[in-house]
């Protein structure tokens, strides 16, 4: 028995399916989650001590790649002064005016612990500056675990959602209509359906939590236009793209300015940061200033902003996003050539530093046609790649990260790996 089904056949009897988070099990593909010890750059070690490389980058914050000499220097001499203090610091007033310097449509920023502890206030603050319940999101779109959010589409365009967890009251759910990414038209039909009544629209700006989707062209125009028409908050759930994809995160790729901006992921540099902000106007409603209350006893951690303020200062080196988005162009191109060869049929794309992979024979659009492909095939390439030391996402249903760690060499190595396992 290897050593990471010791450490699966352990953490089952003190943890939940022995992860903690669901992804982790590999329910989704099969077999035994590999336990890692140590990351460095590109590359990841198994308690087995086998070498991956990785394209899971701890689920995007690894842009720099793993253990980045600056970011592990600025947490080791931050720890030294102190893990958490629950009172202010003058590190959170750094993040708070780097964040709003690099995203133009932050006039007001609050830090928080994570990406889900971000969505669900910013929903909230939407209820409370619109004065309205209902809130618009899109199916396949993932914005964390809040109630307002576990929501599955309803049986027909225009109904509100169900819950998609237990432990969710369907008068939640309720508040929550489920619409088809992508499609405008439901949208505008949606505001007509209920006038005065929707309080904002959340969105990835590009779908990461259904494999990637990126939005057609004008889509998050034409809701930023609705917003507006309509009175409504437009909410960007920025968590997996914020300085991902663009130095001003997918805003400053689609050119389209949002109300509300949440964030998560790069801007902890790999520790536990989130953060929402947006109009002032907006974010003055937040307690003490207002009556939307939010509260975290660690909120702003130092040792976490730290990091998070390493890494920022990293991906602003000139032409820093511009290699990212080829080295990462260079892997989904290569990838699609070696299925071609291989004659599997096979799609991929990629936008700045993330990327989408589909056993389907041409992008997928929306989250119908990502739930069309293969994923049988998807599974079984899966683990051949895991076998020949490649770690992708354990899910036919996640985007993958490059980090600028990624060489070509490492690139080049994937492709071929990938071209054994298409042959297979």
């Amino acid at each position: 028995m290897s050593r990471n089904d010791e450490l699966f056949a352990r953490a089952q009897r003190t943890i939940p399916a022995g992860v903690n988070s669901p992804v982790r099990a590999f329910r989704s593909v099969g077999g035994t989650p590999r336990f890692f010890k140590r990351g460095e750059g590109a590359y990841l070690w198994d308690a087995d001590d086998k070498r991956y490389i990785d394209y899971v980058g701890s689920w995007g914050p690894a842009i720099l790649g793993h253990a980045h000499p600056e970011t592990v220097r600025a947490v080791r001499e931050t720890a030294l002064h102190g893990l958490s203090f629950g009172a202010p610091t003058e590190i959170e007033i750094d993040m708070a005016e780097t964040l709003c310097r690099l995203l133009p449509s932050m006039e007001m920023v609050r830090l928080v612990s994570s990406g889900t502890e971000a969505t669900m206030t910013a929903l909230r603050l939407a209820r409370g500056y619109t004065g309205r319940s209902k809130i618009v999101k899109f199916e396949g779109c993932y914005h964390g675990h809040g109630d307002s959010l576990l929501v599955k589409a309803g049986s027909g365009a225009l109904t509100f959602g169900q819950p998609s967890s237990a432990g969710v009251p369907a008068s939640i759910a309720g508040e929550t209509l489920v619409l088809a990414y992508n499609d405008l038209d439901d949208v505008s039909a949606a505001f007509k359906a209920r006038p005065g009544e929707i309080a904002g629209i959340i969105v990835e700006p590009v779908a990461g939590n259904m494999n990637l989707v990126a939005p057609a062209p004008g889509f998050l125009q034409g809701l930023r236009e609705l917003c507006d028409r309509h009175g409504a908050v437009l909410i960007f759930d920025e968590v997996m793209t914020g300085f991902r994809l663009h130095l001003q995160g997918a805003q400053g790729l689609y050119g389209v300015v949002p109300d509300l901006t949440t964030l998560g992921k790069v801007i902890g540099g790999g520790m536990p940061v989130g953060a929402f902000g947006g109009k002032r106007a907006i974010m003055e409603k937040i307690a003490p200033l207002g009556p939307v209350y939010q509260a975290g006893t660690l909120s702003g951690n130092p040792v976490a902003v730290a990091a998070g303020l390493a890494t920022l200062s990293a991906i602003q080196s000139p032409g820093f996003y511009d290699r990212l988005a080829q080295r990462t162009q260079q892997l989904t191109s290569g990838l699609v050539n070696a299925a071609q060869r291989a004659g599997v049929q096979f799609s991929a794309q990629s936008v700045g530093g993330m990327f989408g992979l589909y056993f389907a024979n041409r992008v997928p659009t929306s989250f119908a046609e990502v739930m069309a492909c293969d994923k049988e095939a998807f599974n079984r390439f899966f683990h051949r790649m895991l076998d020949a030391g490649v770690y992708l996402a354990p899910s036919a249903y996640e985007a993958g990260f490059v980090s600028a760690a990624h060489s070509a060499a490492d690139i080049d190595r994937t492709i071929a790996l990938a071209a054994e396992a298409f042959a297979a």
